[in-house]
């Protein structure tokens, strides 16, 4: 056991992830991006900004709180590997993040461009209505087509700038020869404004600008309910390409030379120094040192790394410097494996249909053949075909597109909201439609079901002269098991024994003298111990036996209660891990989980996924690490807590705000309620359209009154859906 050069917690522990960030602008020419997983709140954002801003050589630094990121414009010789320890003296975890792959991931405009069209399109029709007012309050001759000219040089640039989502889709699906949702909406806009333009043209009476408005806002509003419902849908291969290390240390005729990982080949020499990631995958060739494969494999305790251990892109050296000769690089290494495997899971994910889509392959056709069978019907009736367009366009409008438009975002949108009070955040629109199909549960181990924080379990079972030995060597060491030996001793009032010739041997422990007598503190193998399956660190003392401290991993609140209530509604629940089995097998006792797997490695548990998908189940996975990413994002549905990994929280359908657990099984009860509601949402545009289509066939609705009614049944609609909350 030896130091492990983990980084503090977050400064700020407390505090509570709420949506604040930065409102300062961004540098544009940023040198070095770091990932900041620890901040939480605007107090944190300041004090990374100014422990950054005080650092010389930084010219100015930016934090994005939502992608918990910090942005640094730094002269040409400041590395991210100074300013790292600045930001681990502050008590925040820093990692380097590559700017050019991430680059991709900076700006989303989708949210800001349906925003403008929103807005210009209410703007539009308010105005168009006003002059409607006017028309229907009695202006006559000149003056009604005056207001109809101004009102059709209001509506037809604005419909063609707003509307133009639903254009561009609908062209797309037209030209493969399909129908969607969007082609009846399209049709509908453009007979109303055809209408509109004959009529105005030819001083008719009426005219149909604000109906054909009023049709694109309300369309516009359900599609921005859709986008809020999810957070920026930035893609988790991209994230995981942007954690592999953009410079390395490569050692040629033996000298040190900091170069791009890109220029590296197989064979090169790279000198990975205590706190650094493993640029590429390889094997030690010098050194000894302890790494920490969390993020890879779900390990909770560091390995011992010497001599002839391969070694993977992505983790952590802790201790002594190490040289590597690169067996993988670029695309070769074993992280970029990992991104191309999220990568093929989310695109499988991407398949899945929504009870909108299937809503709309009914819909679109029927809407279409009644509404060329009107316009046929009554041209041969009237011989007028003024009449017809005016009755093709009425069946278009009052079938009710906007309804069933928002028949999902409206429901989706209320029950994100009551979700994120409850401490949960819906990030992808067919979440919780996925949510309420599961009938299988996987949950990872070290940070999901547990706080991956180890707690010393046996501290009465020790003297407290063998404690104050241990507490001195353990305050030596940041080691995960010394840090919670020292915590727990402090905690009991112990003081330090004083000790000389304090040092820590890279791999094994600390030692020192004590009266002296050498004293250890350390793994079993170095120390004189007995390896067994409990964790467990080892003191030896003089001529005494070897004594012996174990510890367990702190299990997370509200994982009993959430396991319980998910065998309770008939859930089958597994626990696979990349952990020692001894650790997982104690754990699925504990929370009573009979089918766990230990010792899993990232694809196992993609895998594993993938197998129970294919027996037909739906799988909801929950895990935080880089090793469960490719298994979020290949199951039907997943979840991770907000302290995880950037990667693994982006690949997620669902983000778990607090520590809590039990919020899941909550969550998944939400989730068929508000499936529910969109099928109750779409029975009654169902029965609006069997009440309101026939009147518009028969010509009693024009267009107006068909866009009036359209607007009731999306009010009732979203009425509905309020019921959720």
């Amino acid at each position: 056991m030896t130091a492990q050069a983990t980084p503090a917690r977050a400064a700020c522990p407390g505090c509570v992830a709420a949506p604040v960030e930065s409102t300062s602008p961004v540098p544009e020419d940023v040198q070095i991006a770091l990932s900041l997983p620890g901040i939480h709140c605007s107090a944190c954002i300041a004090t990374v900004e100014r422990e950054l801003n005080a650092h010389p050589g930084v010219e100015a630094a930016r934090v994005n709180l939502t992608l918990k990121r910090a942005l640094v414009k730094a002269t040409p010789d400041i590395r991210a590997a100074e300013l790292i320890p600045v930001l681990e003296r502050a008590g925040f975890e820093a990692h380097e993040l590559d700017p050019g792959a991430l680059s991709a991931t900076q700006t989303d405009k989708a949210g800001r461009d349906l925003l403008m069209r929103l807005a210009v399109a209410g703007f539009a029709s308010m105005n168009v209505m006003l002059l409607s007012v006017s028309v229907w309050s009695g202006a006559t001759d000149a003056t009604r087509d005056m207001f109809h000219w101004i009102s059709a040089a209001i509506a037809l640039p604005a419909i063609a700038f707003s509307a133009q989502p639903f254009f561009t889709i609908a062209w797309s699906a037209l030209r493969v020869r399909r129908l969607n949702m969007d082609v009846p909406i399209v049709l509908a806009i453009l007979l109303a404004l055809l209408t509109s333009i004959w009529e105005t043209a030819l001083s008719g009476e009426h005219a149909y600008f604000d109906a054909a408005l009023t049709l694109t806002f309300f369309l516009l509003a359900g599609r921005y309910l859709d986008y809020r419902t999810r957070a920026a849908a930035r893609s988790a291969a991209e994230e995981l390409t942007a954690l592999e290390v953009p410079r390395a240390i490569q050692i040629v005729d033996g000298t040190e030379e900091e170069v791009a990982v890109a220029s590296l080949n197989v064979g090169d020499l790279v000198l990975v120094r205590p706190g650094g990631r493993m640029p590429v995958d390889g094997e030690i060739v010098s050194g000894q040192s302890e790494l920490d494969r969390s993020l890879l494999t779900g390990e909770t305790l560091p390995v011992f790394a010497e001599v002839g251990l391969r070694v993977s892109a992505g983790e952590v050296n802790l201790t002594g410097p190490l040289t590597i000769r690169a067996t993988a690089v670029g695309e070769d290494t074993s992280l970029h494996r990992m991104a191309d495997l999220v990568a093929i899971a989310e695109s499988g994910r991407s398949r899945y249909t929504s009870l909108a889509d299937k809503a709309a392959k009914l819909y679109a056709p029927g809407v279409h053949i009644l509404s060329a069978l009107s316009f046929l019907g009554w041209y041969i009736y009237s011989g007028d075909i003024r009449t017809a367009l005016n009755i093709a366009a009425a069946v278009l409008i009052i079938t009710c597109p906007c309804a069933l438009g928002l028949a999902v975002p409206a429901v989706t949108t209320a029950a994100s909201g009551r979700l994120f009070r409850n401490g949960m955040l819906i990030k992808h629109a067919t979440a919780l439609e996925r949510l309420a199909e599961v009938d299988t549960v996987v949950f990872d181990k070290t940070g999901t079901l547990t706080s991956g924080v180890p707690e010393l379990t046996d501290l009465g079972d020790h003297s407290r002269s063998d404690l104050e030995i241990a507490l001195a060597l353990a305050e030596a060491s940041s080691h995960p098991l010394s840090l919670a030996l020292a915590k727990a001793a402090r905690e009991a009032g112990i003081t330090p024994a004083i000790l000389r010739d304090v040092v820590e041997v890279p791999g094994y422990g600390t030692e020192g003298c004590y009266r002296d007598q050498r004293v250890r503190l350390g793994r079993a193998a170095w120390v004189g111990g007995e390896d067994g399956e409990q964790t467990a660190a080892w003191l030896a003392s003089g001529s005494h036996p070897p004594l012996r401290f174990t510890f367990t991993d702190s299990l997370r609140s509200g994982a009993a209660e959430a396991i319980a209530a998910f065998r309770a509604a008939g859930k089958d629940v597994i626990l696979i891990s990349g952990d020692a089995q001894g650790a997982v097998q104690a754990l699925a006792g504990k929370l009573g989980i009979e089918n766990w797997i230990a010792k899993a490695l990232p694809q196992d548990k993609a895998t594993k996924v993938q197998e129970l998908s294919d027996q037909g189940r739906h799988v909801l996975m929950v895990g935080d690490g880089l090793n469960d990413t490719a298994a979020l994002a290949a199951a039907h549905v997943s979840i991770s807590p907000a302290s995880a990994l950037d990667a693994a929280r982006v690949a997620s359908d669902i983000v778990l705000l607090g520590n809590d657990l039990s919020p899941i099984a909550e969550a998944c009860d939400t989730a068929r309620k508000a499936t529910r509601r969109i099928r109750e949402n779409f029975r009654i545009a169902t029965v609006y359209n069997v009440i309101a289509v026939p009147l518009a066939v028969a010509g009693l609705a024009t267009p107006l009154i068909a866009a009036l009614a359209m607007s009731t049944s999306s009010i009732t609609v979203s009425l509905n859906a309020l019921r959720l909350r």
